[in-house]
């Protein structure tokens, strides 16, 4: 599609640093070759299938775009610094972190185990905290570079609906994510006067591997868009396009904020009709 091409011509990351966690698959993919499209050189992160993230690279560079696959588990501390450490030696440096890796350990509240708890939790909260503060430390070592941007770096933390929707049988995913709500937030307040702005994308329900079950029948398919007002499940490129402009001097009075792209699913659909 054309829209998805767009960042083409304009080029808003020209010469930027990008490094996408979660990124061989899904939303991260999408975010990867959207940076790249903009102009960033883009280190595509992976914890497992080395090549997934080839692939992603592969198709970066077809495209005329700079990447490269980055290894790194990001609720493991030493991997994280390990992965920042390449991704720097790679670029140089980093101007932009899109903290997408996240996944779901469902279960019913009073079966979910200890494990599915911490599992979740280690991956979707204190990796964004564990990565974050890698770019930050590179962003405040740098500083501010007028010509590559007004900001000395920029954050831009993958949220969902489920910071503010309650979600039963998903407690620990929904926990994360509130969570991820509040890190960005206080991330956003104390970094600002240092030029370092953070910013949450929300997404509702995407078309992606890791909620098929949601969307792959006619009849999955048909519950799901009774929840979302716009009647379409959202792409990846939707998220992607918003992380683009987050990343962009286009948004540069722009941070702590979460921006909602979910076909108005926080609308509260139910009472469409008085409830």
């Amino acid at each position: 599609m054309a829209a998805e091409n767009s960042f083409d011509l304009l080029k808003p990351l020209q010469n930027q640093k990008a490094l996408v966690t979660g990124a061989s698959s899904g939303i991260g993919e999408a975010c990867a070759k959207a940076l790249a499209a903009a102009g960033a050189a883009v280190a595509v992160n992976y914890v497992s299938h080395r090549e997934t993230a080839d692939r992603v690279v592969a198709d970066i560079r077809a495209g005329g775009g700079e990447a490269i696959a980055v290894h790194a588990d990001v609720s493991d501390e030493g991997e994280v610094q390990a992965m920042f450490a390449e991704a720097t030696k790679a670029f140089g440096t980093l101007d932009i972190l899109v903290n997408n890796a996240g996944l779901q350990q469902d279960a019913a509240f009073e079966e979910m185990t200890l494990q599915q708890w911490q599992t979740v939790i280690g991956v979707n909260l204190t990796g964004q905290f564990l990565c974050a503060r890698e770019a930050v430390r590179e962003f405040l070592r740098r500083g501010v570079v007028p010509a590559t941007s007004s900001a000395a770096g920029k954050i831009i933390c993958m949220s969902s609906v489920h910071e503010v929707i309650p979600w039963g049988g998903h407690v620990n995913y929904a926990s994360s994510k509130g969570g991820v709500m509040q890190l960005m937030k206080s991330m956003a307040q104390e970094l600002a006067p240092k030029k370092i702005r953070v910013n949450s994308v929300a997404p509702g329900a995407i078309r992606t591997p890791i909620n098929r079950s949601a969307w792959d029948t006619p009849e999955a398919l048909a519950a799901l868009l009774k929840l979302i007002p716009d009647q379409r499940i959202g792409e990846p490129e939707d998220i992607a396009r918003t992380v683009v402009w987050l990343a962009s001097d286009l948004s540069d009075y722009v941070t702590g904020a979460t921006l909602f792209v979910d076909g108005g699913m926080t609308l509260y659909p139910g009472f469409a009709t008085g409830g």
